[in-house]
């Protein structure tokens, strides 16, 4: 008897538990109910210690309305359709000018400047894997909101190639021509095409860039597809991510500066106005006449200005370049740096652009391989991993969700290298990485949709498809573009800043390790620059390495950074790393509020796949959950068992 009492405490216990999660579950569907009004809140016992005998309570995850709305649409939900497509037009435009800036400067430097029909190939080719890369990164690999562009880090490595090298575009020209043989004999003019040659020089170069980029693209996708990421993120935190990444939004000062320089009053209307529409304005509600059959004309609030800041900004700041140039207000020379600032500056552009173009393997010829190129793309790659697990945070951390945890991040850096791998067999003179700027964006348009980043992807699919309809975007006046970056490279640097949340600022320890990263990222790039001869080793390619590796501030800052920080003795929580080290279950050591839960991450398996206990050892796919018996099936084994007590009693 006292078996079948214990028997009945425990399904007392159980029914009570299942009534428990009846509620929890009827609240949280009511909770999902509420669009755009959601918290998930996890919370944690902190006042009870983990032993070895002791498995602590999992975290509990309650759904509850909320009057707050940070944003309007969250990572998991779909806007409108008009609302879906203006602001991935937005996003897209705002990207545009850093993939045009980066081909641009990839064509210089493998000496392609002046053929125009191989820069318009390598910018549809870069237009059209930026698409491809943006919706497998939203729905495959770190399913946030990220726009996936042209890395300008592959470039630096070929600039300093040409410092090496001033004549690396120079023409051999055949040492042999009308030579004379004997009194009597003469030999031929040997026919010489420059042209020809001088092509047959540049595909050389891209060759080399192409084959470079498949291997350090495969060495990147093994990263992630092992699960290397997530040992790394045991010795990268918030001190190391942060000086690099804010070295990078220094840095990036100088592109700028080539759109702003042109003309600083056309930026600074282009900033001022975007600056205006989205924070000055941004507690105002814009009325908007609309009709409806059940009401018919009426007016309505919505904050339109605030979410098409950037695109309005843009629109009014083109229409006042096309009113200038056509007044003669711009320089008509060519030669002056203020000739970019009229809209018929690049209209050529429109001209030598096809009508279709679609990338294909070996369109320029098989790949090749240079060991100094290569060896600049490898120091890229790794500083391109590091940017990008700073950037996921700093993603979620501006979406208000639940940092991604160690499969997504696995599987965010797996896709990367799997389209570069994809940049170098269709063509493009360098790989792509997550963009700062579009983050930024997100936290002024209070729009982080996933759908919208879906859109840009096939935005930019169709801008690589189509070359008219490309570059008459890439037409668009250099100050407006230089506005439009301001802004959003000035928000992406605050981004940055927001990893350091859960930093003690106030350890001396911290302090110094930032301040001497940041100081030394600057210092020793600026010393490669000035003092070039410094370096010099005897070995061209040695020398080329070692300024390739000292000139980049990224890495030069990071490596300092990541020493220090996990040299000089400190605690986790003091470091900021514990906050970092979420698992799969979303857990956090203390109550933080979110729009979204955990499950954003989730891949779109099916049920019965996701149970599947393989997954656990596959370091990009979430750990399988645990199945829980049916109710049914729970009483028919416990009747079984009381039965067979009682025989036995009997």
């Amino acid at each position: 008897m006292e078996a079948i009492d214990k028997l009945e405490e425990n399904e007392e216990a159980l029914l009570g538990e299942l009534g428990e999660l009846s509620v929890k579950n009827k609240s949280h569907v009511n909770g999902q109910s509420d669009r755009g009004r959601r918290r998930v809140s996890y919370a944690s016992d902190t006042d009870q210690t983990p032993s070895k005998d002791f498995d602590p309570p999992s975290n509990e995850v309650t759904v509850e309305n909320d009057t707050e709305q940070p944003f309007l649409y969250t990572v998991s939900e779909t806007p409108p359709v008009h609302t879906l497509l203006l602001i991935g037009f937005q996003h897209a435009l705002l990207s545009l000018s850093g993939s045009l800036a980066i081909v641009l400067i990839a064509a210089d430097v493998i000496c392609a400047k002046e053929d125009a029909e191989l820069t318009s190939q390598m910018l549809s080719s870069t237009l059209f894997v930026n698409g491809v890369s943006t919706i497998l990164m939203v729905t495959i690999g770190a399913r946030l909101p990220l726009y996936q562009g042209a890395y300008g880090g592959y470039i630096i490595p070929l600039l300093a190639l040409l410092q090496i090298d001033p004549n690396r575009c120079s023409i051999k020209r055949p040492s042999l021509q009308n030579s004379t043989i004997g009194f009597n004999s003469t030999i031929s003019p040997i026919p010489f095409n420059e042209e020809q040659a001088q092509k047959d020089l540049v595909l050389s170069y891209f060759a080399e860039i192409q084959g470079c980029l498949m291997i350090v693209g495969t060495i990147h996708f093994l990263v992630g597809a092992t699960g290397l990421v997530g040992v790394l993120l045991r010795y990268v935190g918030p001190i190391t991510i942060v000086p690099s990444i804010l070295l990078l939004g220094i840095y990036v000062a100088e592109p700028v500066l080539t759109f702003v320089a042109p003309h600083w009053g056309m930026a600074l209307l282009t900033s001022s106005i975007g600056f205006i529409l989205a924070f000055y304005l941004a507690n105002w509600k814009m009325p908007i006449p609309i009709w409806t059959r059940a009401k018919g004309c009426h007016i309505i609030r919505y904050p339109f200005h605030q979410i098409y800041a950037i695109l309005i900004a843009i629109t009014i700041s083109w229409l006042v370049s096309l009113i200038i140039t056509e007044a003669g207000g711009f320089t008509d020379d060519p030669k002056n740096k203020g000739y970019l600032a009229r809209t018929d500056a690049r209209l050529g552009t429109i001209t030598s652009a096809k009508w279709f173009f679609f990338p294909y393997p070996g369109l320029h010829g098989s790949p090749a391989f240079s060991s100094t190129v290569f060896v600049g793309f490898l120091i890229a790659t790794f500083i391109s991993i590091l940017d990008s697990i700073g950037d996921y945070y700093a993603c979620a951390a501006i979406c208000r969700v639940p940092p991604p945890p160690s499969f997504a991040v696995n599987r965010g850096i797996a896709i990367e290298g799997l389209c570069t791998v994809l940049s170098g067999v269709l063509g493009c003179p360098q790989a792509t990485t997550t963009y700062g700027a579009n983050i930024g964006a997100i936290g002024v348009t209070r729009v982080s949709s996933r759908s919208v980043f879906i859109v840009v992807g096939v935005v930019y699919i169709i801008f690589g498809v189509i070359g008219k309809l490309s570059a008459v975007f890439i037409s668009i006046p250099y100050p407006v573009l230089g506005g439009a970056l301001i802004i959003m490279m000035g928000m992406f640097n605050g981004v940055v800043l927001s990893n350091l949340v859960n930093v003690d600022l106030t350890s001396s320890r911290n302090l110094a390790i930032m301040g001497v990263s940041l100081l030394m990222g600057l210092l020793v790039p600026l010393w490669v620059k000035t003092y070039p001869n410094d370096i010099d080793t005897g070995n061209t390619e040695v020398d080329f390495i070692l300024k390739g590796l000292l000139g980049n501030p990224n890495f030069s800052g990071a490596i300092i950074a990541c020493f220090l920080d996990n040299t000089i003795p400190g605690t986790l929580e003091e470091r900021g790393i514990t906050a970092w080290q979420n698992n799969e279950g979303g857990e956090s050591g203390a109550t933080t509020n979110y729009v979204e839960g955990i499950e954003l991450y989730d891949t779109w398996l099916p049920e019965s796949m996701k149970n599947w206990k393989g997954l656990e050892y596959i370091p990009f796919m979430p750990t399988p959950k645990k199945r829980k018996r049916s109710l049914s099936g729970q009483w028919a084994r416990r009747k079984s068992i009381i039965a067979g007590v009682s025989d036995v009693m009997v």
